[in-house]
């Protein structure tokens, strides 16, 4: 498999060069510092989207930018958050979007790992087409949209995915917590336009779904389905065909 080509660790000279090479593809990985119950560490957003970036920046010779850590994640409180706010986050993004593009990369993957970030990256190629008078392409995707299975919060879904990329995963502490199956799509919906601006009232440990039967193997057949189904979003991009976003 090709090395990643991570910005961060690249010096100048070879990556002015690397740029003026061919035309390059930007990945822009955005997680979140919150809690994610008893068992999985509160860099969990970040480490799944940080590891999904990588992933598909390895298998297709992108350029890999360092991840934003800090989500829009004040609906945790009171259980531990580090937040900023929809319009700050909006804000950097547009910022990194345009300074890539004054170095001359002009295609850019937004990948989003948290769900408070969805606003926050909704529109944001309309306001860069318009700024740039359609100069630039961003791409904006939530890697949970690219699973068949219902997602969760520090459930079965992302404490197996955890158990396949880390080792700070404490299953002894997992415990069960809202559990949405045999509920019907109306009350799953209102459940989560409460948790959207309180989670601790709809659930009060924190978890969202059952981890207690997470496994790495289910984590990495997860993770591999995800992989596949945005490469495949991704190529589509590219190639000019279904450009629509998948927020």
């Amino acid at each position: 498999m090709n090395e990643t080509i991570e910005i961060k660790s690249l010096f100048d000279p070879n990556l002015r060069k690397i740029i003026k090479g061919k035309k390059q593809i930007a990945v822009i990985p955005v997680g979140s510092i919150e809690q994610h119950g008893p068992h999985l560490p509160i860099s969990t957003d970040s480490d799944i989207v940080t590891k999904v970036a990588k992933t598909i920046c390895q298998k297709n010779n992108f350029l890999l930018l360092p991840t934003i850590n800090y989500g829009v994640s004040y609906e945790h409180a009171p259980f531990f958050n580090l937040s900023i706010r929809e319009s700050t986050l909006q804000k950097i993004l547009l910022d990194l979007c345009l300074s890539l593009y004054e170095n001359k990369i002009k295609t850019i993957f937004i990948i989003n790992g948290h769900h408070g970030n969805l606003k926050a990256i909704k529109n944001i190629d309309v306001k860069l087409r318009k700024t740039l008078k359609n100069k630039i392409k961003v791409f904006t995707f939530s890697y949970w949209h690219f699973l068949e299975r219902s997602f969760d919060h520090a459930g079965f879904v992302e404490t197996s995915l955890m158990l396949a990329i880390s080792t700070k995963v404490k299953m002894k502490l997992a415990e069960k917590g809202l559990i949405s199956e045999g509920l019907s799509n109306q009350e799953i919906n209102r459940l989560g336009k409460i948790a959207s601006k309180s989670f601790l009232r709809v659930t009060k440990n924190g978890i969202w779904g059952d981890p207690r039967k997470a496994t790495k193997k289910d984590g990495q057949k997860i993770f591999r389905e995800i992989i596949e189904n945005l490469e495949k979003k991704c190529q589509t991009c590219l190639t000019g065909h279904g450009s629509k976003f998948h927020q």
